[in-house]
């Protein structure tokens, strides 16, 4: 029998393997191959000639990236899926699920009757390519990363949907001590939730799990991760010697069923296939001529600040640190702006360090002829820089990039900054930042998806970036997220295009991705007449080009784009005029020390993640706090109607009049619970049941009901619940009672009343896929409270065939449920209003949260409430304001109650001078994404503030303490300008 080769060409690796007639391994490889596929594959077999030479062959293709190859080069091809059941079938014939994690793709395939597949579709969160993003960002190898997780002592929860989201979560960790061993550990931990809750889509991971790829075949530590999570024993936990090779290995095994060639003719067909060309979507040049770049430059070049040197400069100085998410900025400036010294570099996930060697060499430059008369600090790492070298300001970052944008060009009204992984866009209306845009879900239109790039393609991004420049044809790569990106740039590879017209097509994408994705404009005037573009992304030419050509505009660009929130924050500290910068002296850089350890605070539900670090002196910060408590003051309760929300819900659990003699009836506290939870509880307990409650929602909550839920995208609130039904079930009560609900009550202030169609209907989701469900009474019938005589009559019977419950009882119970309901909802009216005569009797500001009634629940709201109160607002919701306006006609169909009480709310906010919006969406609504431009609409024509914070299950403020801190600055420039 013929040797048997298998070639698995993945996302980003080749895998070559040949079998004898025996099964037996003879050669395998595991090779990166960097975009080039079929020269990759072609290297391999060369290498492996003198085994082969003569031989008649079998040959198979398999992988992801496999198909475009086998039809190039006319070799069979079988699909992957197939390639790797056959392997796992011959050499693991009991097993229940296979785990594979490749470059790009996961995927769980289930046996035991029809094979069945699941795998990532839209994003390639807890990935090998995501792997490698987070060990990039945590500065190591992915082998070091490894290591340092083996020895982990704590997890910290942290983000796997995407790449942007776990970097959000890691870098706060990182800027405030945490340990890097326990960071990796929770790296890998968030592939294993990854896999686990977006792949089992709500079926059981059990019995013999064989687990393959690359990431899960070399990291000791991320198997450790999957072992726990899965609670595997040896038995049940496979992990092949060759897990690497394993498609491969079945693509050789299925290689039997194909026709065998000469070794030579295949090699030959592979070889000619790479040199195939295909057409490749291409776009106009960014510059035609030499001559055109230079005038570019020249134009851009003249926005920079004065030159000064700093070895003969003597007079007053004043600093500005921008201590960023993964850089630590500096700048030293004189009284007109002028630089004497700057400092860009990556802060290595330890800031503290970098400007404590940086400002000893500033003081060693400074000698005695520069006074510094002022320090200010912004950014992410903020409050640490400030506390550890006692600086005199910090200010939130729009403010610092404001304060520099408008210094260059003083009618700025639109400022963009691209980061590395975060942008920022800001309106400016009458001097004062308006409106913020920042990229919550998505990294593409950012930094670090070129570096991505420039990396797998062998340059450093500068070069990378000028290659760009001059491409006649730039190849249209779309907007799109950054994983997939790199499928269409292999596929123009493999279509024959260039470096030069790849690097062009990635900066024209990143500017589409900007504009049309997170600003979401219609055209350029969306953005304004005076744009300034800054962030480490601008001074890359290419991106600047696209970004002028893209909104047919020129726009200013500071020679100093890097530099602008630390040059900010330096003009900040400028005008305090200080007599003496209160920052710690040379004498005192001497004896300084800093050292942080990781602790859980248990003084409140919260169990907020809090780094303690320690300065010489005995000084200390307390990091991760959401709340002033563990800093040793008491809590500052302002007023807060959510707050109050919940706790008078909650505390309905154990009170009630029912004798429990019917039993007792278990209550999901989740989704419209916390509208109809009044209603329900009186209801039962005058029917003589006891009402359990299910527990406060929680992330072990979450995990408990994890593997029954069978949707990714739905949104966090809907996804706890699968938990607090199985909380139910364990609890051993009788019958859970969860009904669907189509409609609310009607207010009259929409064009309908419907529920949000998951809130409506996610009874029946839960119904067929938690298990659990079946070892109890789950009752999940449609009611509509909204038609009083005909619920009372439908409920009878209802209550009449479960429970044998006489007609009169229930229509007794039903009366006393719509006498409670409507006693909650004027309670809530009525402490609105008491709250906000509070603020108004101590000149407070009121801010009133626009979101849904299950946004009080603190494990879905992460306390932003107690982040708003703690700012000095006094808060209130939405339905404590929507019944004072009446009905209004909306652009958009208005049938949902929820959203018509924001835009109602909303109105009223317009007509209150002391009042702004905060609109709570959670991540994945669907109602959502019509609802809040039409909010912002109402709120900009009435002259108010527009701010959204998006919320989901990730538990880190950073990026809404920027967008309340900055609502704040926008109130108090409003108001400074309005006196004067």
């Amino acid at each position: 029998m013929s040797l048997r080769i298998g070639i698995d060409i993945g996302s980003t690796t080749v895998k070559v393997v040949v079998l004898d007639e025996d099964n037996k391994l003879l050669f395998r490889s595991y090779e990166r191959h960097y975009s080039k596929t079929r020269e990759r594959a072609c290297e391999t077999l060369h290498s492996i000639e003198d085994m082969l030479k003569g031989q008649k062959v079998r040959l198979v293709i398999t992988g992801s990236a496999g198909l475009g190859v086998a039809k190039a080069s006319d070799i069979d091809f079988v699909q992957e899926v197939y390639a790797t059941a056959a392997a796992v079938r011959e050499y693991y014939p009991d097993t229940d699920a296979v785990i594979e994690l490749g470059g790009e793709d996961a995927k769980i395939i289930f046996f035991g009757g029809a094979l069945e597949e699941r795998m990532n579709g839209s994003c390639a969160g807890g990935t090998g390519a995501f792997i490698d993003q987070m060990a990039t960002l945590m500065n190591v190898s992915v082998d070091d990363l490894d290591a340092l997780s083996l020895k982990h002592e704590k997890i910290y929860p942290i983000a796997s949907r995407c790449g942007v989201f776990a970097k959000s979560d890691i870098q706060p960790i990182l800027n405030q001590g945490g340990r890097k061993e326990d960071v990796a550990a929770s790296i890998f931990q968030a592939v294993v939730d990854q896999t686990v809750a977006g792949l089992t889509q709500g079926r059981e991971l059990k019995g013999k799990i064989v687990f393959l790829g690359g990431p899960l075949h070399f990291l000791q530590g991320l198997r450790q991760r999957f072992v726990e999570t899965l609670h595997l024993d040896e038995e049940h936990a496979i992990f092949p010697e060759d897990g690497d090779c394993f498609a491969g290995i079945g693509a050789a095994l299925c290689a039997t069923d194909y026709e065998e060639r000469p070794f030579e003719e295949v090699l030959k067909l592979l070889e000619e296939s790479v040199d195939a060309r295909t057409s490749v979507d291409t776009m106009p040049p960014l510059f035609t001529d030499q001559k055109d770049y230079d005038a570019f430059l020249a134009r851009h070049n003249a926005n920079h600040p004065p030159e000064v040197d700093v070895n003969t400069y003597a007079g007053p100085a004043w600093l500005g640190i921008d201590a960023g998410s993964t850089t630590t900025k500096m700048a030293l400036i004189t009284a007109d702006g002028g630089l004497l010294y700057t400092y860009y570099h990556s802060n290595q996930g330890n800031p503290v360090a970098i400007v404590l060697e940086q400002l000893k060499k500033i003081y060693a430059l400074c000698g005695d002829r520069i006074q510094l008369k002022g320090a200010a600090v912004t950014g992410y790492g903020e409050d640490l820089i400030k506390n550890a070298f006692s600086c005199d300001l910090g200010l939130v970052e729009t403010v610092a990039h404001y304060n520099a944008a408008a210094h260059f060009n003083p009618d700025v009204d639109f400022i963009i900054d691209i980061g590395g992984q975060d942008m920022k866009c800001f309106k400016i209306r009458n001097g004062a930042v308006d409106s913020i845009m920042l990229n919550e879900a998505c990294s593409s239109g950012c930094g670090s998806f070129i570096e991505t790039f420039a990396k797998a393609l062998g340059y450093d991004i500068a070069s990378f970036s000028k290659l760009g420049l001059f491409s006649p044809h730039p190849v249209n790569l779309g907007s799109r997220c950054t994983v997939f990106m790199n499928s269409s740039v292999k596929q123009a590879q493999k279509d024959g295009a260039s470096v030069e017209d790849i690097s062009a097509g990635l900066s024209i994408s990143i500017v589409k991705n900007a504009v049309y994705k997170v600003i979401r404009a219609a055209n350029a005037d969306d953005l304004g007449k005076h744009i300034v573009v800054q962030g480490g992304t601008f001074l890359n030419d290419a991106v600047l080009r696209a970004f002028e050509q893209e909104l047919d505009r020129n726009v200013t660009r500071p020679t100093i784009a890097g530099l602008m929130g630390a040059f900010g924050a330096a003009l900040a500290a400028r005008n305090l005029h200080l007599e003496k910068s209160a920052i710690l002296d040379a004498k005192a850089l001497e004896t300084f020390t800093h050292s942080a350890k990781p602790v859980t605070c248990g003084l409140c539900t919260n169990h907020c993640s809090l780094t303690v670090n320690q300065f010489d002196g005995g000084r200390r910060f307390i990091s991760g706090n959401r709340c002033s408590r563990p800093l040793g003051k008491e809590k500052v309760e302002n007023p807060d109607l959510m707050r109050y929300k919940y706790q008078k819900l909650r505390a309905m659990a154990g009170k009630g009049t029912g004798t429990g003699a019917r039993g007792r009836i278990g209550i999901p506290f989740g989704l419209n619970m916390y509208e109809n939870l009044p209603y329900w509880f009186t209801f039962f307990t005058k029917l003589n049941f006891e009402v359990v409650l299910s527990p406060e929602s929680s992330r072990k909550l979450y995990i408990k009901g994890q593997h029954t839920i069978p949707s990714d995208t739905v949104c966090y609130p809907a996804k706890l619940l699968h938990g607090h039904v199985e909380a139910l079930v364990e609890e051993g009560v009788d019958a859970i009672w969860y009904p669907c609900m189509s409609y609310n009550n009607d207010e009259g202030i929409g064009d309908n009343h419907y529920n949000c169609p998951v809130v409506a209907y996610y009874p029946e989701l839960l119904a067929a896929n938690v298990p659990a469900l079946k070892e109890t009474k789950f009752l999940d019938p449609y009611v509509g409270l909204w038609r009083h005589k005909d619920f009372a009559k439908r409920i009878s019977k209802l209550m009449s065939a479960e429970f044998g419950i006489p007609e009169k009882e229930t229509k007794a119970a039903v009366k006393a449920a719509y006498e409670a309901y409507d006693a909650y909802v004027q309670d809530v009216r009525e402490t609105g209003r008491q709250y906000v005569e509070y603020a108004r009797g101590h000149n407070m500001p009121v801010v009133v949260i626009c979101g849904r009634p299950y946004h009080i629940d603190p494990e879905i709201n992460h306390g932003i409430n107690d982040l708003i109160t703690s700012f000095g607002f006094v808060l209130v919701t939405e339905d404590a304001l929507s019944y004072l306006e009446g009905y209004a006609p909306r652009k958009v169909l208005n049938q949902w109650t929820f959203q018509s009480r924001m835009y109602n709310a909303a109105r009223y906010v317009c007509t209150q001078p002391d009042m702004q919006v905060v609109q709570l969406v959670s991540f994945g609504c669907g109602t959502d994404a019509i609802t809040t431009d039409e909010l912002r609409s109402i709120l900009e024509e009435g002259g108010k503030l527009y701010t959204q914070l998006k919320i989901d299950d990730i538990s880190n403020l950073g990026a809404v303490t920027i967008r309340i801190r900055s609502l704040m600055a926008a109130m108090e420039a409003r108001k400074d300008a309005a006196e004067h």
